[in-house]
């Protein structure tokens, strides 16, 4: 319980604090990376190879820009780093990866940053997916369900790329929920089964057992 009340007082002291800021400092909102996802609810325009509106229109300066992509990066870290605290919260020490909780945080940085600089043109979006191609980046999870948390932290960077950080906040609240209801409430749970968040509990007592029999045996 001690995770629900730090999630939703970390919620609401982020968005209090933007609300606030919006109120107070004049022009503050037209550095905001939001609104983007009225452009992508209204609907794809007649030319598919159109670029994205990031809704920046009022940058108009290099100090501005940067002011920007501040707000976007700070946002999408601001975003993701609750999922963080559900991810090592909820996982078993034995499947607890922190190269993961890492990766969590630093994916956003960069997906945001390189939405940025690929959504206008098409030859750099290819040129992107060749480069990343040649790399080969290669990481082994220790759970299939660790690939929810990269590919939310995917999300959240392409949202604030685009100038849509209301839709990464979306996405983080009701997925940080989510995952923190299915693991109070053991959503599924069978006795013997393969849980995802916890240990199951019938292999650690045929362990218990197996290391008493072994003691015994040492004895």
């Amino acid at each position: 319980m001690r995770l629900s009340w730090a999630l939703t007082l970390f919620y609401l002291v982020v968005t209090g604090s933007i609300l606030a800021a919006s109120a107070l400092i004049p022009g503050f909102v037209d550095f905001l990376p939001i609104g983007g996802a009225e452009n992508l609810l209204r609907g794809p325009g007649d030319d598919p190879f159109d670029s994205i509106d990031i809704g920046a229109t009022r940058v108009g300066t290099l100090t501005e820009s940067l002011l920007w992509l501040v707000f976007a990066i700070g946002g999408a870290l601001l975003t993701v780093l609750p999922v963080s605290w559900t991810y090592m919260a909820s996982r078993a020490r034995k499947e607890y990866d922190q190269s993961l909780v890492e990766t969590i945080i630093v994916i956003p940085i960069a997906v945001t940053a390189i939405v940025v600089i690929v959504h206008n043109s098409l030859a750099l979006a290819f040129s992107l997916a060749g480069i990343v191609g040649g790399v080969r980046f290669r990481n082994t999870l220790k759970s299939s369900g660790d690939a929810l948390y990269i590919l939310l932290a995917i999300g959240i960077g392409l949202s604030a790329g685009i100038g849509a950080l209301e839709v990464a906040l979306v996405m983080s609240v009701l997925f940080n929920f989510t995952i923190l209801f299915l693991w109070l409430g053991d959503y599924g749970g069978l006795t013997g089964a393969h849980r995802y968040f916890r240990d199951n509990h019938e292999d650690r007592r045929d362990e218990g057992d197996v290391d008493d029999g072994d003691e015994e045996t040492q004895g």
